[in-house]
């Protein structure tokens, strides 16, 4: 089987940094960064979580609670016992427009028992998150990091994610022409080729990517090269060089692309970053 998220991670990777261990008691406000997800796990409930104008969540069995964009939320919890969490924030590299983080819905709940494999990973972390060790915060980090892959598969091969990116990494099918654009950008895709990738015919292959992905290959290949060039742009590389690396023949063309999908040059895009 093609590794699905290895592109993704590699060109998109997400670092986690915990800022909370251990007892919440009463209500509790969380505070959010810009540009900053979050991941909390819910070692002993139970919580309650409150967004603003939305039903609470109501979490009464170990779980976590994925955000991966800023959104408020607070905590409730009895006054006396409370509840041990450990939370971390999450720096997806791009910002709003990483495609991981642009996939997922503004806030995922899920039963830690559903995350397979999970086990092992968790219990270090809680071990590692709720007593005070050498090199701590650098070994929870990471097991946070690991963490959220391991949601992103179970999110992929469970099939909860019904639309975008992550549902069409999750076909069976579909997830093979996806993989092959993500890790070869610069080849020149055609509907057959990416049809022949995913084993359908073209007809078949188109209407099945546009109703899982929600846009065309055409328009999701020229999505993710764009998403490359910012990323690279991020990174201080030249704008001749991206154009080729992501697969296009010159500046100019690039630079066409690049303005349909942001509405800026790629020069305008650069400064509006700086800001």
């Amino acid at each position: 089987m093609v590794d699905r998220l290895e592109s993704l991670l590699t060109h998109f990777a997400v670092h986690a940094r915990m800022f909370h261990s251990g007892a919440l008691c009463g209500l509790n406000e969380v505070p959010t960064l810009p540009d900053t997800g979050q991941l909390h796990l819910i070692k002993l409930g139970p919580v309650e979580v409150m967004h603003d104008g939305e039903t609470p969540l109501h979490v009464v069995e170990p779980s976590l609670l994925l955000y991966p964009r800023p959104l408020k939320h607070r905590f409730v919890t009895d006054a006396k016992r409370g509840a041990d969490l450990a939370c971390a924030n999450l720096h997806f590299d791009g910002g709003v427009a990483n495609p991981i983080a642009a996939a997922l819905p503004p806030v995922i709940c899920a039963p830690l028992a559903q995350i397979e494999g999970a086990d092992g990973v968790l219990s270090l972390l809680f071990d590692e998150a709720f007593n005070q060790r050498c090199g701590r915060q650098a070994l929870v980090n990471r097991l946070f990091e690991v963490v959220l892959i391991q949601v992103l598969r179970h999110l992929m091969e469970s099939g909860q994610i019904r639309s975008g990116m992550l549902a069409g990494m999750g076909h069976p099918k579909l997830r093979h022409a996806l993989v092959a654009m993500h890790e070869q950008p610069a080849h020149e895709w055609s509907l057959e080729e990416l049809a022949d990738k995913a084993g359908m015919s073209r007809s078949v292959f188109a209407n099945a990517f546009r109703d899982t992905v929600g846009l065309t290959p055409g328009a999701y290949l020229q999505n993710w090269r764009v998403s490359l060039a910012q990323q690279a742009l991020r990174q201080g590389r030249s704008l001749k060089m991206i154009a080729l690396e992501v697969g296009y023949g010159s500046e100019a063309a690039l630079s066409r692309a690049f303005k349909v999908q942001s509405g800026l040059s790629p020069r305008e895009w650069k400064q509006a970053q700086a800001i």
